[in-house]
C-alpha cells in the first residue's frame, strides 16, 4: 500500500458560550482546525486533525501547520502509511520540529492502519479497559463566583472532574482555588492549571495559600527548572504539561520526579505514535495521565479517546471531548459521547466518517 494523496482542509470552530479564557487575558471565541485526508492506491482513506488555541498558546499556529503539511507531502507520497515508525522518521528527516503540524499527518496513518488491519485504533494502541473513560472540563478564567457557576452546571451534565483556569494575580488565584475547592462535592477532583503563567514566587506563594485544599496544581510556570522549584515545595499533587515537548524531557521528569501526573496533548507530542510512547513511560513509572489536546473537533476527540481508552483505569485522569466545546460537526462516529465520559469505537481506525460538506475544498492537495 502506497500513499497518493494528502490533502488539508480549514475548518473554523465557533466556541460553545462564545468565549473561552485563560491565563494572562488570552482569550477566543473560534479557532481554526486544519484536518488532514490520505489516500492510498488501495482505495483507503484516513483522516486526522490539529487545532492550534490560536498562535499565543504553544508554538504552534493554524497557518503554520498547513505549510508544514505542504512542506513534507511530496516526501511522504509512495510510502506505506502502515509504517508508522518510518512515517515518523520520514516527516522528521524532511522538516526539524514543528510536531504538532505531524501530529495530524500521524493520526491519519493510525486511522489508515486499522482500517487496512480490520482493528480499531485503541486495539492496537494497547487494547480496551473499561466501558468508557471519564472526561474533565475545562472552567474559564473568571470571578471566583463565576467559575462555580460553572461548574454547577457541568455537574448538572454530570462532570465530576474540572480544570479550573488560573494564571492571573496570586492573589485572585488564591481566591479562585480556595473558592471552587470548598465549593467540591465528595467524589469530585479538580486541576488548577496557570498554563506557565505563575512566577516562580507567586507560584510557591499560591501553592503554600492553597495547601490545605484537595486540589491539584498544574504547570504553574513556564520553565522546567521553575516547575521543579515549586514541585518541590508543595505537597499538592503536581501536574506537568507544556514542558514536556520531547520523550527526552519526560525521561529526565521522571528521573526528577517532577510530577505526580503528566498532561499528554497530541499535537505537542506529534501524535498517537509519540503520544503512545508517552504514555508507556508514564505507566512503567506508576505516574497517571490526562489526555487531551490544545483544541479540536470531532476527529481530534476520537484520537484521544483511542489512546485514553487503551490505557489502564487507574493511570488516567481524565480525558478532553473537544466535541462539546465547539458548534461545528467535522465527522460522524470515532468515540461514544456519554454521560460525562467516552467511549472509544470498536469500527475498525478511528471509527469515523468525516462531513465532506463541512470541509468543502481542499487548501492544501499534495498527489502523485
Amino acid at each position: 500500500m502506497k500513499i497518493t494523496r494528502i490533502r488539508a482542509y480549514g475548518v473554523n470552530l465557533p466556541v460553545k458560550g462564545g468565549r473561552y479564557s485563560w491565563s494572562k487575558g488570552k482569550s477566543v471565541t473560534d479557532v481554526d482546525s486544519t484536518i488532514v485526508r490520505i489516500d492510498t492506491d488501495a482505495g483507503l482513506d484516513g483522516w486526522g486533525e490539529v487545532c492550534p488555541l490560536g498562535s499565543f498558546y504553544l508554538p504552534a499556529f493554524a497557518k503554520g501547520a498547513r505549510a508544514a503539511i505542504a512542506e513534507m507531502g511530496p516526501h511522504l507520497l509512495g510510502l506505506n502509511p502502515t509504517g508508522l515508525d518510518g512515517i515518523n522518521r520520514a516527516m522528521d528527516v524532511v522538516l526539524k520540529g514543528h510536531p504538532y503540524a505531524k501530529c495530524a499527518i500521524d493520526i491519519a496513518c493510525w486511522d489508515l492502519t486499522g482500517k487496512v488491519a480490520g482493528l480499531p485504533v485503541s486495539v492496537m494502541l494497547g487494547g480496551r479497559f473499561g466501558e468508557s473513560v471519564p472526561c474533565g472540563k475545562a472552567v474559564s478564567l473568571a470571578e471566583p463566583a463565576r467559575m462555580v457557576a460553572e461548574i454547577e452546571t457541568h455537574r448538572a451534565a454530570g462532570y465530576r472532574r474540572f480544570q479550573l483556569k488560573v494564571g492571573d494575580d496570586a492573589e485572585g488565584d488564591i481566591a479562585r482555588i480556595r473558592t471552587v475547592a470548598g465549593a467540591l462535592r465528595p467524589g469530585e477532583l479538580a486541576v488548577a492549571d496557570a498554563n506557565c503563567a505563575w512566577t516562580q514566587h507567586e507560584a510557591v506563594r499560591v501553592a503554600r495559600a492553597v495547601a490545605d485544599a484537595d486540589i491539584y496544581l498544574e504547570q504553574p510556570c513556564e520553565t522546567y527548572g521553575e516547575c521543579l522549584s515549586v514541585r518541590r515545595m508543595t505537597a499538592l499533587p503536581f501536574v506537568l504539561d507544556e514542558v514536556l515537548e520531547t520523550e527526552d524531557d519526560l525521561l529526565r521528569a521522571l528521573d526528577d520526579r517532577a510530577m505526580d501526573v503528566v498532561g499528554i496533548k497530541l499535537s505537542r507530542v506529534g501524535g498517537l505514535t509519540k503520544g503512545r510512547r508517552f504514555r508507556d513511560l508514564c505507566a512503567a513509572r506508576g505516574v497517571a495521565m490526562m489526555f487531551a489536546d490544545s483544541w479540536g473537533s470531532d476527529i481530534m476527540s476520537a484520537a484521544i479517546a483511542h489512546l485514553a481508552h487503551s490505557t489502564p483505569e487507574h493511570l488516567r485522569l481524565w480525558c478532553g471531548d473537544f466535541r462539546t466545546y465547539v458548534t461545528v460537526t467535522t465527522a460522524d462516529g470515532g468515540a461514544a459521547r456519554l454521560k460525562a465520559a467516552v467511549a472509544a469505537t470498536d469500527a475498525p481506525g478511528l471509527g469515523l466518517t468525516s462531513r465532506l460538506d463541512v470541509l468543502g475544498e481542499a487548501l492544501i492537495d499534495v498527489r502523485v
